[in-house]
């Protein structure tokens, strides 16, 4: 056996330094590795000569992905190829629709931890309707209050929490407790940036859906992701342009909509988690699955044998699986089997957080004032929620004036606290993660919340499956409670 160590990434700038320090005229890009992985399925040379023939010969590596990814459609080759991306200045409204490509990695600054300045992105659709005025004065006043806010909170989340506020330790954790309930105030115009990682083939499908969107900053942002590397590995990234597909089939679809559902929406009683549907009988399907994992029986006759079994010995497999689980572990592959669908009401601040978790699928709405918004606790208790509301009236008589004319962009004004609704389908092993993250102690409040929710109404219809699911924190009273004899 070798482990060949073929490559790693390196900060560009370093790479730009030693072309300039050495002299070397060869060009430097990920597609050579691309070029010789794609290789291995036709060549019986070692991988580390293809990887050497491709780097003699880019021209020649480079005319091989071009026919391997574009003419014969193996379009997994140019996952091989890897960027890492700076992203700066861009809104947290764009960072919704940045965020929606699953095989990426993206490590956002974080409104939790750090107290952001009054920087914000003025949409180009606001300018050219005449509306900045009107945009950044409201902006302005939910910024000035947001720092306001903060330094009413932390005095509040000090005084409530004196045990912890003792160790200065604990300063910039209670400090960050103040940031996550003033943030609620602020737009998703406000400017953030991110790292992100991300895989030749899913860069070219992001380059051509925000080149698609009908928003000036998600084209501008298309346009300059293109330009940072359409050098690097042009062999790779092709179709970048915005097609029909991408442009209109949102749009025709919501023109549809309207006309089917004519009704005009009133909301009576506003449910923010409802399981709307489920994989049925989800403890006997996950029976039946380990069981044909660890046998050599067909799944129907391991079905049949699953509906028979009492809840005794049911619990008892189960108990098998879950025996030497550590809260770190991820639950077997076999939980995949079973769904969960849920329809959600979350603020913003809480979709910002929910949306990381790419696995499942989740489609969201546009937000909507009707739906109200999430008032922190802990601003109705320090008194504030008069001035809060005053901001949040201000806010939506501008999102309404911006709306008229302008319904894609409208949003920008909104604020963290405002909402929308969700649709997400999870399979059991990704509750699993969802509840070990997000029902956790150290969760912010409001996932938390929504998490525990889902959990309690998750559980009723598959109680054997989740019977191990919960927070981090909550992992040794749970394992305690079903392995007592395991202390």
């Amino acid at each position: 056996m070798k482990i060949l160590l073929a490559g790693y990434n390196l900060d560009y700038d370093i790479i730009h330094t030693l072309k300039e320090k050495s002299g070397f005229q060869k060009d430097l890009t990920p597609e050579t590795i691309s070029a010789a992985y794609a290789r291995i399925s036709r060549s019986p040379k070692p991988v580390n000569e293809l990887r050497e023939i491709a780097r003699e010969e880019v021209d020649k590596a480079r005319q091989s992905n071009r026919n391997i990814v574009f003419e014969m459609g193996h379009s997994s080759v140019a996952e091989h190829a890897v960027f890492n991306i700076d992203v700066i200045g861009v809104s947290r409204f764009l960072v919704e629709e940045i965020e929606k490509f699953r095989l990426c990695s993206f490590t956002e600054k974080s409104q939790r931890y750090v107290l952001f300045n009054k920087d914000f992105v003025i949409p180009e659709e606001i300018r050219q309707a005449n509306l900045t005025d009107l945009f950044t004065s409201t902006i302005d006043a939910q910024n000035d209050y947001y720092h306001e806010l903060y330094e009413k909170l932390r005095p509040y989340i000090f005084e409530k929490h004196k045990s912890l506020a003792v160790d200065p330790a604990n300063k910039s954790m209670l400090e960050g407790w103040a940031k996550e309930d003033a943030r609620y105030v602020i737009s998703m115009a406000t400017q953030t940036q991110l790292g992100m990682t991300i895989n030749a083939r899913n860069l070219e499908l992001m380059l051509r859906r925000l080149a698609a969107l009908p928003l000036a900053e998600a084209n501008d942002y298309s346009e300059k992701l293109f330009a940072a590397t359409k050098e690097i590995a042009p062999s790779l990234i092709r179709y970048t342009k915005a097609t029909d597909y991408d442009k209109l089939t949102r749009q025709n679809l919501r023109r549809l909509a309207d006309d089917l559902l004519k009704e005009p929406t009133c909301i009576k009683k506003l449910v923010t988690v409802k399981l709307t549907s489920y994989s049925a009988a989800a403890d006997n399907k996950i029976t039946a699955a380990l069981l044909f994992s660890s046998s050599d029986i067909s799944y129907s006759k391991c079905l049949t044998t699953a509906g028979k079994l009492d809840p005794r010995t049911k619990r008892t497999l189960f108990k098998t699986a879950f025996g030497n689980l550590q809260s770190h572990d991820a639950v077997l592959r076999e939980m995949e089997n079973v769904d969960l669908q849920f329809e959600l009401v979350l603020s913003s601040s809480c979709f910002a957080q929910l949306k990381r978790h790419r696995m499942s699928t989740i489609i969201a709405q546009q937000y909507s004032p009707q739906l109200g918004l999430t008032l922190p606790p802990s601003i109705k208790a320090i008194g504030e929620q008069k001035h809060f509301m005053e901001i949040i009236q201000l806010t939506q008589n501008a999102y309404e004036q911006i709306r008229k004319k302008l319904p894609q962009a409208a949003a920008y004004v909104l604020t963290n606290a405002h909402r929308k609704r969700v649709l997400m389908k999870l399979n059991a092993r990704e509750m699993y993660h969802l509840a070990r993250l997000r029902a956790d102690q150290h969760a912010q409040w409001d996932i938390r919340d929504l998490t525990g929710k889902m959990l309690s109404q998750a559980r009723k219809v598959m109680p054997i499956t989740l019977m191990m699911a919960c927070g981090k924190n909550h992992f040794p009273v749970l394992f305690k409670k079903h392995f007592p004899s395991n202390d």
